[in-house]
């Protein structure tokens, strides 16, 4: 080999040890700087990835469960836009109440009961199921009868509540709610020094990370008071002096960390087991 050739390999060799290092460099940074999660992303509207669970039934055959359940829905469970399709879940998804409000779709198959139509069907964490199954099992929903039934050939849906426990599969999927906007229902405890509130039909996520609030009085200074989840849907603010309405709310979603205001949405009047509607959600 001539001495140019040499020379010619050594520069290549230089060049691309320079080349992968710039790249490595560069992808360091890009997820250091940039904080890129893979999980950030919108949730899809459609089951993509699937897995397998147990699943049961509880409360009347074609009802809501339990009658607001452990997330502090209230009666809201059996009524639009839940409309009884809700579902109590095991500790690994329930992860302390944190998920309250998040969708799954849930399909049995054929090959598991007669009965089933593999027809996916959507349900909201309202709930929680501590024991038996739920504890034993990775992923276990405790459904409602009308959201068991609904996995069914049509016409069949007893027949399939009869089995009682069956394999299913489940996907996590975006909440819609037709264009419904976000509801802050607030808690009978709440005073003009300590602020409850259950936060209900966040679209997208379902669930939340984070919840904020503003007083009127701060809006020059752009003070954010952060709240506290208090259990389930519930989020509180203990205050060290009399609170001034109205408040604004901002909340962050969980799974896409989306950030979304709802400005005075709490009334100079409000009172405590009253709803207030917003004007906005995630989608």
């Amino acid at each position: 080999m001539s001495v140019a050739m040499a020379r010619a390999f050594d520069h290549l060799s230089l060049f691309s040890s320079v080349s992968i290092s710039f790249l490595l460099a560069f992808l360091s940074c890009f997820e250091t700087c940039y904080s890129f999660k893979a999980k950030h992303v919108n949730l899809s509207r459609s089951g993509t990835h699937w897995a397998s669970a147990g699943a049961t039934w509880y409360g009347s055959p074609e009802g809501a469960g339990s009658d607001g359940g452990s997330c502090g829905y209230g009666n809201a469970v059996s009524q639009p836009p839940f409309s009884s399709m809700i579902t109590g879940i095991g500790p690994s998804l329930y992860k302390s109440g944190k998920e309250c409000g998040a969708c799954y779709q849930v399909k049995c198959m054929k090959r598991m009961h007669g009965s089933c139509s593999g027809r996916p069907v959507r349900v909201v964490i309202t709930d929680f199921c501590p024991g038996g199954p739920c504890a034993a099992e990775s992923a276990h929903f405790d459904l409602s009868g009308a959201a068991f039934g609904a996995m069914a050939i049509p016409g069949q849906d007893e027949k399939l509540r009869n089995a009682g426990v069956l394999r299913i599969r489940y996907a996590r999927v975006a909440c819609d709610y037709s264009g419904k906007t976000i509801a802050f229902h607030v808690d009978l405890g709440s005073n003009p020094n300590s602020f409850s509130v259950v936060i209900e039909f966040e679209e997208g996520d379902g669930d939340l990370a984070g919840v904020a609030l503003k007083e009127t009085s701060s809006e020059g200074s752009g003070k954010w008071r952060p709240m506290q989840q208090s259990w389930g849907a519930v989020w509180k603010l203990d205050a060290a002096y009399q609170l001034k309405p109205p408040f604004s709310i901002k909340l962050i979603s969980q799974y896409s960390r989306q950030t979304l205001v709802a400005k005075n949405v709490i009334p100079d009047t409000w009172s405590p087991g009253s709803t207030y509607r917003s004007l906005v959600n995630y989608l």
